[in-house]
């Protein structure tokens, strides 16, 4: 329960980005604290003291940088596409296996890949480990090169995270 408190209260900080009082992060701790208590029950939580192993900070980093050059670069060229519309569209669906088997490592999959402009995650399917992307370009191939293109960049950096 306190791993899952530190991490509401550290929502509680992060949201309320404020001049701090006493008072506001005492009601903070006590709303983390009590929200823990009920949430409980459900399982447990990584610590987030975990961040701290030198390992597993370097992963985080690699996974930020990485996933914040793909959403630059998504990005650029998708207002070049804008810019200049004659460049050939070739949008749609995608269906892409995964790697990921956990419920917490399919969200992450999802969420991170969703944030590169380039594919925006549709649907799941866990019992045949596929996940259905919308694509501004389709990436040429089968599955196999479409997952190198879309998740599986992801993927691999979530796996460093695991160990």
């Amino acid at each position: 329960m306190a791993s899952l408190a530190s991490w509401l209260f550290g929502i509680w900080v992060l949201l309320t980005w404020s001049p701090f009082t006493l008072e506001q992060e005492l009601f903070g701790a006590g709303f983390a604290v009590a929200i823990a208590a009920v949430v409980a029950p459900f399982g447990g939580v990584v610590p987030p003291w975990r961040l701290l192993d030198p390992r597993r900070l370097f992963a985080v980093g690699w996974l930020v940088g990485d996933t914040l050059v793909r959403i630059v670069v998504a990005n650029v060229e998708l207002a070049y596409r804008i810019w200049a519309p004659s460049r050939p569209l070739s949008s749609g669906m995608v269906i892409v296996p995964t790697q990921a088997r956990s419920p917490g490592g399919l969200t992450a999959v999802g969420l991170i890949s969703s944030l590169i402009v380039d594919n925006q995650i549709v649907d799941l399917d866990r019992r045949s480990h596929h996940l259905q992307y919308h694509a501004v370009t389709v990436p040429e191939g089968g599955p196999a090169a479409r997952r190198a293109a879309i998740n599986g960049p992801v993927e691999r950096r979530l796996e460093r995270l695991a160990r």
